[in-house]
Parts: structure tokens; C-alpha cells; sequence
């Protein structure tokens, strides 16, 4: 029983995933490292959301949009 509850929590501990995933992310250090900008306005930050994080600009805008980009 001991080596089932051990294999079990081994797969679980290796299902986890340390990288961090890519949408949805903002590198902080990017935008501020191409150019300045205003993480409120939405064209600097879909601009920067694409240039950073390889991002289309669907995705961008949702993600600046729940950022409070406007």
C-alpha cells in the first residue's frame, strides 16, 4: 500500500511544472529595457506584450485589459 501511495505522489510531484508559462506572463524587465512606457495605455501595452512575450495581439489586449489597461 506504502508503494502505491509513493508512486502516486512521485507522478503527481512530477506532473508539476516549474517553468513558468509563457501567456499571460509579462516579463517586467522587457518593456522597461526597450523603451518606456505606460502600462495603462493600451497600444504601449500591446505593443510591449508583443515584442516581450511573442504575443498576437488578441491575447495581448485580453491580457492588457485585465491588467486595467485602457
Amino acid at each position: 500500500m506504502r508503494l502505491v501511495a509513493v508512486v502516486i505522489f512521485a507522478l503527481m510531484t512530477a506532473a508539476c511544472d516549474q517553468e513558468q508559462d509563457i501567456t499571460g506572463t509579462t516579463n517586467s524587465t522587457c518593456p522597461m529595457r526597450n523603451y518606456s512606457y505606460n502600462p495603462r495605455d493600451m497600444n504601449q501595452c500591446v505593443s510591449a506584450c508583443k515584442a516581450c512575450d511573442r504575443g498576437t495581439t488578441v491575447t495581448c489586449t485580453t491580457s492588457c485589459t485585465l491588467k486595467g489597461a485602457r
